[in-house]
């Protein structure tokens, strides 16, 4: 801590939040902060995200001013053009240069250009096509060429996280970098069923996915809660089944040009036998038991499911996927196929006769039943099926595509019994892991027992954003940043594995990508003042509001659905828990500060850790009175004196460590068992400092065996 720091903390009380978060700062520069040049490289480069396969750089500086000119072989509304006039764009906004060229109208390479790119075809958005790029800078000219514009389109997201600054100004660092992805498949789920996102949402989302290099979005558009396409040959699917929240045919083309322009793939996801009751609310006709239906509010595994033995469900898919086909263009089509309840079937008794008649064995073989009819429609119309674990049986074709959810061993199972996959267990980012877990998670680990030809069959990843518990206010918090570790993931070399490193640039490209106007954290503190309302709150009450949402994180899992409430699609999500982070990352610095004291007994870190102590009380007691006084925060009152609590046990830790005099007998066993005690969630968060605390603890109690 600074001395000029120390002083102010003596003689006035800063806002809380602001306090906390200076003393929990990571000491690393803003415009360096990333050891990306690969296993072995000593010096910091600008942060990179995804990593390159391989950079170079030197210490010499390419100049940017207000004459900077970018120019290629594309002509105006192409692809590449539209890639270049927003990296001109950006370029802009975060330097302030009132860049000279009319990047919007000519790109043609003159006397005055510097950045100069091409390609030799257009790039496919289909699976294995080339995104690989080379990019060379010396200090008056910049090249950036590739096979394809995809790869165009890559290289200009790198060249603009180069970009640093000094004292001088702006300047891109003298080198070379040659990249390509090491999956070809790197996608994004996003859920519009359990909740619907505006197309605001998702083109926001869409160009926060180009930045990090993501090429495929994965787009649930039918659920039990709401079917969310127009569909002009069943109407009553989208007038009946979405509340009127649905998006029109013009409107998925219009994402999926948008998509397109940003090299990323659409590839829709109708999820059918099961997870399928707002179908049947116009069509009941359909479904495996008599309506009628409603849509349902609630969350979880649901009876209704389509009848496989009615001949007219075949007829109706018929009809219905040619016309999906022709609005999709992506050659892959998902059926989903997950948690098919069998209630209905059982009670039916013309599907019992049908299964008896064709000798299927039981419901895992009436559904291959059911999907096999369902991949001769998808094949008449050019589409290949991908599907949940569940859709494997034997004799399906080898280019069906399984996402596995469930495991890593389906996806092993599957390579080896020939058919492609690609994962999405460990990426559900709707279950508040930490980035660190979905980031050292991998389609094909280093032990992987799978040979070098059945590692090919194994495409990529996906994160998936399920959205029972999000809105389309807290959707990108829930996205952002940890997407981007996963991205990095599925993109960069096996051995870019430092998990440290990873933190270091995910902080500045979290910023980064706010360019892109996703609102992952600008929106908390909006929550939270709603929370607040009209109520008279102190500067210093809101700041310590603001602080312990910093500290908590929602409940991991599918906690949330067990702890009281009944979560429903019509459920407020403007509470304390959704304003907070999936991950605290003030949290992760506390407890590594902690685990740098325990290990040295550095007093400067003693000092940081007395004083983040010291704070967090003033956070405790203001958190307290705020929600004493206003009833929407009545429930974090528990949450807040559990953090007064914490404190008092972290800070008695500390000055029996500081001191090297042990604890009164039993104090130990007494403050183990309040642990505990402060470890259940309230509010449905958690306290995310309990393990700095905890390592106190156990530092205390190893030092005086």
């Amino acid at each position: 801590m600074s001395l000029r720091l120390e002083k102010r903390l003596k003689t006035a009380l800063l806002p809380v939040s602001l306090v906390f978060l200076l003393l929990m700062a990571p000491a690393v520069s803003g415009s360096e902060a990333g050891n990306t040049g690969g296993p072995g490289k000593e010096n910091r480069v600008p942060a990179l995200m995804p990593v390159p396969a391989r950079i170079q750089l030197s210490q010499d500086k390419f100049r940017i001013d207000e004459k900077f000119y970018a120019g290629g072989q594309e002509q105006p509304g192409g692809r590449v053009f539209k890639a270049v006039a927003r990296f001109m764009f950006r370029l802009s906004g975060r330097t302030g240069l009132f860049l000279k060229q009319d990047f919007l109208a000519d790109q043609t390479p003159g006397p005055n250009t510097r950045l100069f790119y091409r390609y030799g075809r257009t790039g496919r958005l289909l699976p294995y096509e080339d995104e690989s790029y080379e990019l060379k800078i010396d200090k008056e000219r910049i090249e950036l060429q590739a096979p394809t514009d995809l790869g165009v389109l890559r290289g200009l997201e790198t060249l603009l996280q180069l970009l640093s600054a000094d004292e001088q100004g702006y300047y891109f660092p003298v080198g070379r970098v040659e990249d390509r992805p090491r999956f070809t498949w790197r996608g994004l789920l996003i859920d519009s069923c359990r909740h619907f996102m505006p197309l605001e949402v998702i083109k926001r989302n869409l160009l926060a996915m180009a930045s990090v290099k993501l090429n495929v979005l994965h787009w649930h558009l039918s659920e039990d809660q709401g079917f969310r396409v127009e569909s002009r040959t069943f109407p009553r699917l989208h007038q009946l089944g979405s509340d009127g929240m649905y998006y029109t045919q013009d409107q998925i083309r219009e994402i999926i040009g948008f998509a397109s322009d940003l090299g990323i793939r659409v590839m829709p996801e109708f999820d059918i036998p099961g997870h399928s009751t707002s179908w049947f609310v116009g069509y009941p006709e359909y479904a495996s038991a008599p309506g009628p239906y409603r849509i349902e509010r609630g969350f979880g595994v649901f009876h209704p499911v389509f009848n496989p033995a009615n001949p007219d469900t075949y007829k109706f898919f018929n009809r219905f996927f040619r016309e999906m086909a022709s609005l999709f263009p992506d050659p892959y089509l998902h059926i989903g196929g997950d948690e098919v309840e069998a209630a209905h079937w059982k009670q039916n008794q013309q599907i019992q006769a049908f299964m008896k008649k064709h000798n299927l064995a039981d419901n895992h073989a009436l559904q291959a039943y059911f999907n096999q009819q369902i991949l001769k429609i998808l094949t008449r119309y050019n589409k290949k099926m991908v599907g949940w674990d569940e859709i494997y049986q034997p004799g399906l074709p080898k280019d069906i595509v399984i996402q596995s959810w469930r495991g890593t061993q389906a996806l092993v199972d599957g390579a080896r019994r020939g058919y492609q996959g690609i994962l999405s267990n460990g990426y559900y980012i709707d279950l508040c892991e930490t980035a660190e877990r979905h980031y050292l998670n991998d389609p094909i680990p280093p032990d992987s027992p799978l040979t070098e030809a059945e590692k090919k069959l194994i495409l990529g990843g996906e994160a998936t954003m399920w959205a029972e518990l999000v809105s389309p206010e807290t959707v990108d918090s829930r996205i952002w940043p940890r997407t981007a570790a996963i991205a990095e993931r599925l993109w960069s070399p096996q051995e870019v594995r430092d998990v440290d490193d990873m933190y270091h640039r995910l902080a500045i490209i979290s910023v980064q990508l706010e360019e892109h106007g996703v609102q992952h954290l600008k929106n908390q503190d909006m929550m939270l003042r709603r929370l607040v309302g009209s109520s008279a709150v102190s500067s210093t009450e809101m700041a310590a509001l603001q602080s312990l949402a910093r500290i908590s994180e929602p409940v991991k899992g599918y906690a949330r659905h067990s702890l009281g409430r009944k979560y429903t699609s019509l459920a407020p999500l403007t509470r304390f828990v959704d304003s907070c982070f999936p991950e605290s990352l003030e949290a992760r610095d506390f407890i590594k500060l902690a685990d740098g004291y325990v290990s040295t007994r550095n007093s400067e870190n003693q000092q940081k850790l007395k004083d983040a102590f010291n704070q967090l009380a003033v956070v405790s007691s203001q958190a307290v009175a705020l929600a004493g006084r206003i009833p929407v925060l009545n429930e974090i009152k528990p949450l807040a004196e559990n953090l007064g609590q914490l404190v008092a046990i972290g800070s008695a830790a500390l000055s029996y460590l500081a001191s090297k005099k042990g604890p009164q007998d039993g104090w130990l066993e007494t403050q183990k068992n309040l642990l505990m005690e402060l470890k259940k969630p309230q509010a449905e968060c958690q306290l995310a400092i309990i393990p700095a605390v905890e390592k106190l603890l156990v530092a205390l109690e190893e030092g005086h065996k």
